[in-house]
């Protein structure tokens, strides 16, 4: 799961009929305090996220074929949560950050 920040929208008037009518997003990878942490890449949304929103991403296909309950499906990165706040302890490392 990724820690990201909703950073654009996607917009495509031909696309693979599974992905009609779900939002896509580009999402940036951020660590624990905020800051950028990867490239940026795509993701469908499932929680109504928004552009500026704080999200969790699952980035795998199997994931996202049991979230969409499909055997066979071309998404891979699916935004399944929002996120309010993180709280890090003090003196934890990244690295042991849950």
């Amino acid at each position: 799961m990724t820690l990201a920040r909703v950073i654009g929208t996607v917009v495509s008037t031909v696309k693979h009929p599974d992905y009609r009518g779900l939002k896509l997003f580009v999402v940036q990878p951020v660590d624990e305090t905020g800051r950028d942490s990867g490239a940026s890449f795509l993701a469908v949304d499932v929680v109504q996220a928004g552009v500026g929103d704080l999200v969790l991403v699952i980035s795998e296909g199997n994931g996202a074929r049991q979230i969409f309950q499909k055997p066979i499906l071309p998404i891979r990165s699916v935004i399944v949560g929002v996120v309010d706040a993180v709280f890090v302890e003090p003196g934890a490392r990244a690295s042991e950050v849950p």
